[in-house]
């Protein structure tokens, strides 16, 4: 008796159960009715009643993209352009200037340059703030449709405005549109003095990408016994989440979660765990910085999370958001976030501030951060904030000097007349008195920019144009400011001449010949070097105990 009557109250709760969750569907479905018609009605009056003839198009444009603006930076609506855009782009292979576009603080910025692009030989950087595309202001655009406006024909030319971290005033780009081939592993080789630490920079999650980590692992074992590999996700804007999960499986045990993709709709839940044997059991160490997002946070974070690896640079972008693409009438699509990404130690890496606060919010509810989330040997690790390296190593800033000598290239000017001169070299070093020389080609082709001083004292003039006197002292200090700017100038020596011997090697061996040469000088990567040298440090940092 007693076992019917428990079977009749789970049966019964069962019930009540389904007929809530129906009543909970049924209340959205009427809400989502009731709403599109009272929508769908003032849309139809404004369009033929107002007193100005209205666009019905555009009208109807700016409240979708209200509504959205509502939600998160990615979910947006594709129109036809944008969609033949986002095709061309998914092939990997267009003619543009080699940037990706997201979000940071509400405004649209480059998370990466492509690496040989156009964007970044002329001194365009992760986190530069794009403020117009062709004298078209971003202000209200989406990512998507600044990336649309800087693709167009090979050869054309685009000006890009940017806002910089730093520098007061806008700093304007012309650059040349070329055909992009992005590559998923765009340099691999061996480091150290001794030649034994394998070096592998991958550049985007494309098709393969793990295939191509793992013969690029391959190729570096034939030539020596590896003593660790240093794994380069900076300014990786991330891509394919299957490859992120295929390349965690190379460097750990397999039935581990790596990732999980939870959301409202259980549909789109999803966990990903490692499958295959471990591949490369050295120790690893993972570079990143503020351009590296989405699959490359996974990968850095779940390595984190499992203790495998060190995370080694500055602070990642944080996009830990997953959106698919939904088809829409009229050859238009919405992409629309549908989960967030979760990593091993149950923590999110999506940047908590990213939707509307206050009564404009069209979310309900939004999921908050917990303090605090543990790795596997119990090292603290923080939600809401990206992937933290453990071993932040910062780079400086370049000056306003320096933004100017790549902004109108100055550098490389300077490097085509002085290489067509010195053809014969093997630039193995930076050649001896090249900064003399390039202080010479300046003023011959009487290079100058405004620095943030003259900037004030451009204002002042103004208001102090009718005061005695006033014209002959400014004069003065325009003097001393010409002063501090050749100063400024000898300040970035330093900067000068890797550009230039860069650039040289460029010329003389080709791409892959400077890349090499710019990890010599790379600060970021000798803190790896030196943590892969010396084991009992790695030990360290991984048990939580330093």
């Amino acid at each position: 008796m007693k076992k019917v009557l428990s079977v009749s109250l789970l049966l019964i709760c069962f019930i009540i159960s389904a007929n809530t969750a129906n009543a909970q569907q049924t209340d959205i479905y009427f809400l989502i009715k009731k709403n599109f018609s009272i929508f769908s009605k003032t849309y139809e009056n404004v369009a033929l009643d107002y007193v100005d003839q209205v666009d019905p198009e555009k009208l109807m444009r700016i409240g979708l993209d209200a509504m959205l603006e509502t939600l998160d930076p990615y979910t947006v609506i594709y129109n036809e352009s944008q969609n033949e855009q986002a095709e061309i782009l998914s092939r990997g292979n267009y003619a543009g200037i080699g940037i990706e576009a997201g979000y940071r603080d509400d405004k649209v910025v480059i998370i990466a340059p492509t690496e040989g692009g156009p964007a970044e030989r002329s001194g365009l950087r992760a986190g530069d703030e794009i403020i117009a595309i062709d004298g078209i202001s971003t202000e209200n655009l989406q990512p998507e449709e600044v990336q649309t406006l800087t693709v167009g024909e090979v050869g054309s030319k685009v000006t890009i405005s940017i806002q910089r971290f730093g520098v007061s005033q806008t700093l304007d780009f012309e650059l040349t549109r070329q055909r992009i081939e992005v590559k998923n592993v765009s340099h691999t080789t061996l480091i150290g003095d001794s030649k034994d630490i394998g070096y592998i920079k991958l550049s985007q999650f494309g098709l393969r990408s793990a295939d191509e980590v793992r013969s690029s692992l391959i190729e570096l074992r034939n030539e020596t016994t590896l003593k660790g590999l240093v794994l380069d996700l900076r300014d990786n804007p991330g891509g394919i989440l299957q490859e992120a999960v295929s390349i965690i499986d190379k460097f750990v045990e397999p039935g581990l979660m790596v990732v999980e993709n939870r959301g409202r709709i259980a549909e789109y839940n999803q966990t990903f765990s490692t499958k295959e044997p471990i591949f490369f059991n050295k120790p690893v160490v993972v570079l990143v910085n503020g351009g590296s997002a989405s699959a490359s946070e996974v990968v850095s974070g779940a390595l984190q999370d499992l203790d495998r690896a060190v995370i080694v640079g500055e602070q990642s972008f944080g996009k830990g958001l997953v959106q698919i693409v939904k088809p829409l009438p009229y050859n238009t699509s919405l992409k629309v976030t549908i989960a967030r990404y979760y990593i091993p130690s149950g923590r999110s890496i999506q940047s908590i501030d990213y939707t509307h606060e206050g009564r404009n919010s069209g979310v309900v509810k939004r999921e908050t951060s917990s303090t605090v989330y543990k790795t596997k040997n119990g090292r603290i690790v923080n939600e809401g904030r990206g992937i933290e390296p453990d071993v932040v190593v910062k780079i400086d800033e370049p000056s306003l000097i320096e933004i100017s000598l790549l902004q109108k290239g100055a550098v490389f000017d300077f490097t085509t007349e002085y290489y067509a001169e010195n053809a014969d070299a093997d630039f193995e070093n930076i050649p001896e008195g090249i900064f003399e020389e390039f202080k010479i080609f300046l003023d011959e082709i009487e290079f100058s920019f405004a620095n943030e001083t003259e900037d004030y004292l451009d204002v002042i003039q103004n208001d102090l144009s009718e005061v005695e006197g006033a014209e002959l002292q400014i004069n003065e200090l325009r003097k001393l400011i010409e002063v501090q700017k050749e100063q400024d100038l000898n300040r970035s020596k330093e900067f000068v001449e890797k550009m230039i011997w860069l650039e040289l090697k460029a010329r003389s061996g080709g791409q892959t010949v400077r890349t090499d040469a710019s990890l010599s000088k790379d600060e970021q990567l000798k803190s790896a070097i030196d943590l892969i040298n010396n084991p009992e440090q790695i030990e360290s940092l991984l048990s939580g105990k330093n």
